[in-house]
């Protein structure tokens, strides 16, 4: 059975519709002899007569019979595969899942989503916000084709492109002490306020831990401190005056901190990298390798929040 192909296939086919070798081989653009080998080989390797030869017509046997809508329904499935394969590998129809913070999915993305959109509107778009831990697990699950966000755990199966780089900086109600004009603030300033931080699981959280390791900052983590697991909690919590928070530019520009003021620290200024996430070894379709070429060059030449960066 090794030697059968969809070949032989199609030759049965094209016989048993037709009635005719000769009017077979023309349809098949094959010689009456090349076709005759054919079905002799798909006799052979079944070990039954599909079709009875007489001197007028070729009739289908009892076993050609019944084999014949197994054929017709093999030979659908195969071409509607293939047509289907060549419509993704020409973007006509597919789809493209992304994962990303947030703030970058309301701030960054909506734009390059409309202009793929437009060039190819049969590629159906899904995005997931998630942080950036659970962004990394849904592309090692291969959940979604790739990811925008922070590096949160230099996973070995994972890539790591730099798009951007997003300035830290103290968000606080537009009365607070803290908020008297300055361009800038230095991180000295943040001692003795009460800080708010996002929860441990998210991205911005376990970059501030590292940085107080690396000795870079200084400021408490530990111990009882308030924090709340997304940005649009932290920005409550500020506006009932429980404290300031700090967060980079991008997160602190989404429309849940209208009204509170965000002040760039210095001294050292730190950032964090926003990044394209791919899983390494896995190829991306057609369609989603252009919508991640898209997202890298739109944000270069994006009009970008103040405080953020191309890299």
């Amino acid at each position: 059975m090794n030697n059968l192909s969809i070949r032989h296939l199609r030759a049965f086919y094209a016989v048993a519709q037709d009635g005719s070798f000769t009017r077979a081989a023309e349809s098949l653009h094959l010689t009456q002899s090349t076709l005759t080998a054919t079905i002799k080989q798909l006799e052979e390797q079944v070990g039954l007569t599909l079709l009875d030869r007489t001197t007028r017509s070729v009739l289908l046997s009892s076993e050609g019979k019944r084999f014949l809508p197994v054929a017709e329904r093999l030979l659908s499935d195969f071409d509607t595969a293939l047509a289907d394969l060549k419509a993704v590998s020409e973007q006509q129809q597919g789809q493209v899942g992304i994962a990303a913070s947030p703030s970058t999915i309301s701030r960054l993305l909506p734009s390059i989503v409309k202009r793929y959109q437009q060039q190819y509107p049969n590629i159906g778009i899904y995005l997931r916000d998630d942080g950036a831990g659970g962004i990394e697990q849904r592309i090692l699950d291969n959940e979604v084709d790739f990811g925008v966000a922070s590096n949160h755990s230099s996973h070995p199966d994972l890539s790591y492109h730099p798009l951007l780089s997003d300035r830290y900086g103290v968000v606080c109600c537009a009365n607070h002490p803290l908020a008297t004009g300055k361009a800038e603030l230095p991180w000295d300033a943040l001692e003795q306020q009460q800080l708010i931080y996002l929860t441990t699981d998210t991205g911005i959280r376990v970059q501030l831990a590292q940085f107080k390791q690396q000795g870079v900052l200084n400021i408490e983590l530990d111990g009882p401190v308030i924090e709340a697991s997304n940005p649009a909690a932290i920005a409550a919590l500020i506006s009932e005056g429980m404290g300031i928070s700090l967060l980079p530019a991008l997160a602190a520009g989404t429309t849940a901190f209208e009204g509170l003021k965000f002040i760039p620290l210095t001294g050292p200024a730190i950032s964090r990298e926003i990044c394209l996430i791919r899983r390494k070894g896995r190829s991306l379709t057609p369609a989603a390798a252009h919508m991640s070429a898209l997202v890298t060059a739109e944000l270069k030449q994006m009009l970008l929040p103040p405080f953020v960066e191309t890299l």
